[in-house]
């Protein structure tokens, strides 16, 4: 799945009432009606939806295991060690910040890390202890949304 940095994916964009979405995907398996809303699709979709039911924050998980992933600029930001991510899109020119849990992307997107998968999850090679973080979500809205300007 690509994503549209600052809009959010082919499914679901920013602004978007939610009627247009769940037509087009069907209704949430999670929440419906409801701020968030968990959509069954692959890769799944959690989508934050604003008091007058538009979308506010297109958020997609990690399918793994070989399923379908997330990407950006020929970058796969999902499933793969986050800071690998991260160099190759600083090395296309993207310019981010850190954040608590990933990096937010002035283009319009986070890429984070919950910490439920581990290193041996894609490297066999890794040992118990290694700390190297996986990127298992992406979230797609307006840059200020992550940074709070």
């Amino acid at each position: 799945m690509e994503i549209i940095p600052g809009i959010g994916v082919e499914q679901a964009r920013i602004g978007e009432p939610r009627s247009d979405v769940e037509a087009r995907i069907g209704a949430p398996v999670h929440g419906p009606g409801g701020r968030k809303a968990v959509y069954d699709t692959t890769p799944g979709l959690v989508i934050a939806y604003t008091p007058d039911d538009r979308v506010e924050l297109v958020e997609i998980g990690y399918a793994g295991d070989g399923g379908e992933e997330v990407f950006f600029d020929g970058v796969q930001l999902t499933f793969r060690f986050l800071e690998e991510v991260v160099a190759d899109l600083e090395a296309k020119g993207h310019e981010y910040t850190p954040s608590d849990i990933g990096y937010d992307f002035r283009a319009g997107f986070a890429v984070w890390s919950m910490g439920s998968r581990w290193a041996l999850d894609l490297d066999p090679n890794a040992d118990e202890d290694d700390e190297r973080a996986v990127s298992e979500g992406v979230s797609v809205g307006p840059y200020e949304y992550f940074v709070g300007a």
